[in-house]
């Protein structure tokens, strides 16, 4: 397996989607009742196979992903070849950007010295979604890219 199973929510999610792919590889209903059954092994696999090939989809549409925690903002923008950060960092623990009131602390006080915004770009190994795949393991979350965008046009000025 190269990435991770699905949770059972996500292939509940997906049933029909689980159904097609069975389907393709010429499996009934009958006979994915009997592989669970008498080859659970097979079964695993399957569920295994299917859950990269989502995994596949999604990674390949990944464009941006964000990253948040109580002082910290990782915001990266997902190239062919490079992956862009852009890393705002706030040194006063009374904010908390999660909330509404940090993150308007932190658009008001972008320039305050409590602030702290960087930039990087790496570039991306020969498995692209690999990349982005340890980003979400680590908390990441693949996004429309509006906060990246927010602030390259802040940082650009």
């Amino acid at each position: 397996m190269k990435y991770a199973r699905l949770t059972k929510e996500q292939f509940d999610e997906l049933h029909q989607e689980f159904i097609n792919f069975l389907a393709s590889q010429s499996i009934t209903a009958e006979e994915w009742q009997d592989i669970k059954t008498n080859k659970p092994d097979v079964a695993e696999d399957e569920l295994d196979v299917f859950s990269d090939l989502v995994w596949e989809g999604v990674l390949n549409q990944a464009k941006y992903i964000e990253h948040i925690s109580k002082n910290q903002l990782f915001l990266f923008k997902i190239g062919e070849t490079n992956m862009t950060l852009i890393g705002i960092k706030v040194e006063n623990d009374a904010i908390d950007i999660r909330t509404k009131e940090g993150y308007q602390w932190l658009q008001n006080n972008l320039m305050n010295n409590d602030v702290t915004i960087y930039t990087s770009t790496k570039a991306i190994t020969e498995d692209r979604n690999k990349d982005v795949f340890v980003l979400i393991q680590q908390g990441g979350n693949i996004t429309q890219g509006e906060l990246y965008n927010y602030f390259e046009k802040i940082i650009e000025k």
